[in-house]
C-alpha cells in the first residue's frame, strides 16, 4: 500500500499543480497518476472493438511525419464506394466488432480537383456530406455504430454528423502554434493550427457531443507545452463536460517523411507524459495509449495511469501507423490481467455517455446504444438475452475471494456478507460491477454460502398459474400481458376468467399433484375487493387444501380501496377466505427514479413495502421480487436489496427471493427504443449470487426462474447461489406474452433432470417449503396432457377511460385513507 502522503491528489490550483509535477520525480508522479486511477475506475480497463475505414486518405494537410495522407493517383480511388464501405463494416459484424471508425484526411476537396469530381460523381458537394451519408448507411445495414475523426469541423458540420455518429474525434496533438511555423512540422497545414482545432472541440462540447481528443508527442514540442495543451482540453472539458477520453499518443517515426531522421518519443518520457495528463484530469476522465505503439510496454502504460487502449481491430490494419498491428486481443487481454486489471468491451461512446442518451444523443440513436449496453452503459458481452434460447456465461469454479484473502472492495463486501453482515449500498454495487475474476469470485462465494446454507438440495412446487384476467387499468411500461384501449395491438384476445372456468383449471391441477395454485392478473377496472374474495371462493370450493398463492400489492390495494377498508382488514378477509400466501411481484425495483417511468401510476416504493408489512404482520408470509434489466442499474439494485433485506429483518415474513429478468422481445418500452435487451448474461447471474450474499442469513432461498433464464441459465444459477426452481407453471402466460421461449409448463420429470444434470439434488416442496403429500408426489409423475383452456372474451372494460384518474385515486387513497402509511 502506498502511503496516503504519496497517494493524495495534487494540491487544487495550477500554479500549485504546476509546482508539484516541476518538483517530483517521475515515480513519484506514476504512482499517484495509477493510485487517482485506481479511484476512478477500479480494476477495469476497457477498448473499443472495432473496424477502420479510411473513406479517404486524401488531405489538403501535409504534417511531416504522416504517412496516412496520400495524393491521388491513376487507378487508385479518391474515396470509399458505399459497397466498400458496407464490406469493412460487415466483416467487422461478423469479428463482433460494435464500433465503426471513420479515418480521413482533412477536406481534401479543397485542394485536389480528383477529390471534387470524385465527389461530384458520387452526388455530394463536400467530404463530411459524403461521411454523413455513409455513417447513416452504417447504421441502417449493420449492427455498427459510428465514430467519426474527419479533421476540423464547423459547427453546422458537427451538428449535422451528430445525428449519424455516436462520438466524433479531434486530436489537439500541440497547443503550440509555433510548430505551424516554417521549418516546422505542421508547416503548410492549415488544419493545425491549435486555436482551429480548440475551436472545434468547442463547439463539440456546446452541441453536447460525446467527443475524444489528445495530444501527440515527440513530434517537436517540448514538455511544457504539453501541460499546457493538456490544461486548455481540461478547461474545455471542465466548461462542457463533453470529452470522454484523453489519449496520450507517441509517435512512430517513418522512412520516406520530412521526420524520417527524429526519434520515437521513449516509454520513459510516454509514462511521464500519461502520469502528467491522469494528475491534470483526474480520477474519472479515461486516459488512453494506444497498445499498437507500445508493443511490450503494456503494463508500463497501465502503471502510469492508462485506463483505456482505445479502438482495437481484429479486421483492418491502423492505417495512420501500418508498421504497427494491433496486439491480439487475447493477448493484450493477457497482458492487462497481468497487471492486476480486467479488460472490458466499451462503445464507441463512453458509459458515461450512453446512459445519458437524452443530454449526449441525437434521439434516432438511443435506441441502439440501448440496445448495445448493458447496465452499467459498457458493451453487452454476448447475443444472450432472458428468454432467449441462446447460449449464456456460465460462471468458471474458483476459490472465494476471501479465500485467496483478497483486499479489494469486492473481497471485503464478500467477507462481511459471509459472516451475515449487512452490506451497505455501494458495497452492493461493487458486487453488481465485478467483472473477470472478480466475478467469478462472487459466484464462487455465493454457491459456497448456498452449500453451506441449504446443502445440495434444489426445491421446486408444483404448481398451476390462473391468470384470471389481462385486462389491466395501468400503463406500466414493460407490460406485454395486459389489455386496454392502448394495449389490443398486443399478444392475444383481451379475456375474463369465470368461477366455473377457475374451479375447472384448480381440479385439474390437483389431479395432475399440484399442491399451489398462482393466481395474479391485470387490475381489471370493474374488479372489485368482492371479486378476489370470489377467486377465493372458487378455488376452495374445487379443491379445499389447494394453497392459494394470489394476489399482488397492487391487487390487494384495489381490493380494500373498492371496498373502502383499510388494507390489513382486508388481508384478513383474503386470509379467511382461503388466501395461503401472497406473490411479491409488482415490486418491479424498488427505486422511485425508476418507478416514475416504467410503472407511474403503480404503488410507490413505501407502498409496496408497507402492503407487504401489513400481510406478514397478519400471518400471510410473501415471496420477494425483483423485475431487471430494462432502465435500471447496479445502484437501484442495491437499493432495491437493501430495502427488502430491512423489511425481513422487522417481520421474517419473506420466503424467498426470485430475480426476474426483463424479457424484452414484446415489451412496449423496448420496442419505443427506451429500454435495454434485458439484463446481460453476467448481469442476470450475478442477481442471483449478490442477492444471496446481501440477504444472508435473513432470506435462505434464492429462487431462479427457468421460464425466463432456460436451462443454461438455471444452470448458471445454480452454481452462483440459487437453490430454488420455483414452481412447474402450468399455463404460464405473462412471460409467454413477453416473447420466451422457454415454454410454459416444465413438468417433475424435467426439474428432475435439469437439477440432476447440474449436480444438485431435486425436491419437491409446498408454497412454504414443507414436505409434499405423497400422493401428490406420485400424481405429478406421468401426468396426462392439459386440457385446453377456455378464456372468455372479456365484454368491456367500463372504467378504462378514466384510467390515470382513477390510478391516482387509488394510490392516494391507499396511501391516506387506508391504514398502510405507517
Amino acid at each position: 500500500m502506498l502511503s496516503s502522503a504519496v497517494c493524495d491528489p495534487p494540491p487544487g490550483s495550477d500554479a500549485e499543480l504546476l509546482r508539484h509535477i516541476a518538483a517530483s520525480s517521475s515515480e513519484q508522479l506514476i504512482r499517484e497518476a495509477s493510485h487517482l486511477r485506481d479511484i476512478g475506475h477500479g480494476e477495469i480497463v476497457s477498448y473499443s472493438r472495432k473496424v477502420f475505414i479510411p473513406l479517404t486518405q486524401l488531405c489538403r494537410d501535409v504534417c511531416a511525419y504522416c504517412t496516412f495522407a496520400q495524393t491521388p493517383r491513376q487507378g487508385v480511388k479518391a474515396y470509399l464506394s458505399a459497397d466498400d464501405v458496407l464490406a469493412i463494416a460487415r466483416a467487422g459484424e461478423r469479428a463482433g466488432c460494435t464500433e465503426a471508425l471513420f479515418t480521413l484526411g482533412d477536406k481534401p476537396e479543397l485542394r485536389y480537383a480528383a477529390a471534387r469530381e470524385a465527389l461530384a460523381r458520387l452526388g455530394y458537394a463536400t467530404t463530411l456530406d459524403y461521411l454523413a451519408a455513409m455513417c447513416e448507411l452504417v447504421l441502417r445495414e449493420t449492427s455498427l455504430l459510428p465514430h467519426v475523426n474527419p479533421g476540423v469541423m464547423s459547427y453546422a458540420d458537427i451538428a449535422m454528423l451528430r445525428r449519424v455518429s455516436v462520438s466524433q474525434g479531434l486530436m489537439l496533438e500541440s497547443s503550440a502554434a509555433r510548430l505551424c511555423d516554417k521549418g516546422q512540422v505542421h508547416y503548410g497545414s492549415p488544419d493545425k493550427q491549435p486555436s482551429v482545432r480548440l475551436a472545434t472541440i468547442r463547439a463539440a462540447g456546446e452541441l453536447a457531443v460525446p467527443f475524444t481528443t489528445g495530444i501527440l508527442i515527440g513530434i517537436g514540442e517540448t514538455w511544457a507545452e504539453r501541460v499546457d495543451a493538456l490544461l486548455l482540453l481540461r478547461d474545455l472539458h471542465r466548461e462542457f463536460g463533453h470529452l470522454q477520453e484523453i489519449i496520450v499518443q507517441n509517435l512512430r517515426v517513418k522512412p520516406g517523411t520530412r521526420m524520417a531522421g527524429a526519434r520515437d518519443p521513449n516509454v520513459e518520457e510516454l509514462q511521464w507524459t500519461i502520469a502528467v495528463a491522469r494528475l491534470i484530469f483526474g480520477p474519472e476522465m479515461s486516459i488512453q495509449a494506444p497498445p499498437n505503439l507500445s508493443p511490450g510496454e503494456h503494463e508500463a502504460l497501465l502503471d502510469a495511469g492508462v485506463n483505456d487502449w482505445g479502438g482495437v481491430s481484429p479486421v483492418t490494419i491502423d492505417y495512420v501507423n501500418p508498421e504497427a498491428p494491433w496486439p491480439q486481443i487475447d493477448v493484450l487481454r493477457e497482458h492487462t490481467e497481468r497487471a492486476g486489471k480486467t479488460l472490458v468491451h466499451r462503445l464507441p461512446i463512453y458509459p458515461k455517455y450512453a446512459l445519458a442518451p437524452e443530454r449526449w444523443l441525437d434521439p434516432s440513436l438511443r435506441a441502439k446504444v440501448l440496445s448495445a449496453i448493458d447496465a452499467s452503459g459498457l458493451a453487452r458481452a454476448d447475443a444472450w438475452s432472458p428468454g432467449l434460447d441462446v447460449a449464456i456465461n456460465v460462471p468458471r469454479p474458483t476459490a472465494p475471494a476471501i479465500a485467496r484473502g483478497g483486499n479489494t472492495g469486492v473481497d471485503r463486501a464478500i467477507a462481511s456478507a459471509i459472516t451475515g453482515g449487512a452490506l451497505d449500498d455501494d458495497e452492493i454495487v461493487a458486487l453488481f460491477e465485478a467483472r473477470g475474476s472478480a466475478y467469478d469470485a462472487v459466484c464462487a462465494a455465493a454457491d459456497a454460502l448456498r452449500a453451506s446454507t441449504s446443502g445440495d438440495d434444489v426445491r421446486y412446487v408444483v404448481n398451476r398459474n390462473i391468470n384470471y384476467t389481462n385486462v389491466c387499468g395501468y400503463r406500466c411500461t414493460f407490460c406485454a400481458f395486459s389489455k386496454g384501449r392502448i394495449a389490443e395491438n398486443l399478444r392475444g384476445d383481451s379475456y375474463d376468467l369465470d368461477a366455473d372456468e377457475v374451479a375447472r383449471r384448480v381440479r385439474e391441477a390437483w389431479q395432475r399433484g399440484a399442491t399451489e395454485v398462482c393466481m395474479q392478473g391485470g387490475i381489471h377496472p370493474d374488479y372489485t375487493g368482492e371479486t378476489y374474495l370470489a377467486l377465493l371462493a372458487a378455488v376452495k370450493s374445487a379443491v379445499p387444501q389447494m394453497h392459494v398463492h394470489a394476489f399482488s400489492p397492487l391487487e390487494v390495494t384495489h381490493g380494500a380501496t373498492t371496498l373502502g377498508i383499510p388494507i390489513p382488514e382486508y388481508l384478513e378477509r383474503l386470509k379467511g377466505a382461503g388466501l395461503g400466501t401472497l406473490p411479491g411481484t409488482a415490486a418491479e425495483v424498488l427505486h422511485e427514479e425508476v418507478r416514475r417511468i416504467i410503472c407511474p401510476d403503480k404503488l410507490s416504493t413505501d407502498e409496496w413495502l408497507a402492503v407487504i408489512e401489513a400481510a406478514h404482520r397478519a400471518g400471510l408470509r410473501t415471496t420477494a421480487t425483483i423485475m431487471f434489466g430494462h432502465i435500471d442499474g447496479p445502484r437501484h439494485w442495491a437499493a432495491h436489496l437493501n430495502a427488502i433485506r430491512r423489511l425481513q429483518q422487522r417481520t421474517g415474513g419473506f420466503t424467498e427471493f426470485v430475480p426476474l429478468p426483463f424479457v424484452h422481445m414484446e415489451a412496449p418500452m423496448y420496442h419505443k427504443g427506451a429500454a435495454r435487451r434485458g439484463p446481460t448474461s453476467r448481469e442476470a447471474i450475478l442477481m442471483h449470487a449478490v442477492a444471496r450474499l446481501a440477504l444472508h442469513p435473513l432470506i435462505t432461498n434464492i429462487q431462479v426462474s427457468w421460464v425466463k433464464m432456460g436451462a443454461a441459465g438455471v444452470t448458471a444459477a445454480l452454481r452462483a447461489g440459487a437453490n430454488d426452481l420455483g414452481g412447474t407453471l402450468m399455463n404460464e402466460s405473462i412471460s409467454r406474452a413477453a416473447g420466451t421461449q422457454h415454454g410454459q409448463e416444465m413438468p417433475p420429470e424435467a426439474m428432475d433432470a435439469l437439477i440432476r444434470a447440474a449436480g444438485r439434488v431435486p425436491q419437491q416442496r409446498t408454497t412454504l417449503y414443507r414436505e409434499v403429500p405423497e400422493a401428490q408426489r406420485a400424481a405429478s409423475y406421468g401426468a396426462l396432457p392439459l386440457t385446453a383452456v377456455l378464456q372468455p372474451k372479456a365484454l368491456r372494460y367500463a372504467r378504462l377511460a378514466d384510467t390515470g384518474a382513477h390510478a391516482r385515486s387509488e394510490r392516494a387513497r391507499a396511501s391516506g385513507e387506508l391504514g398502510i402509511a405507517d
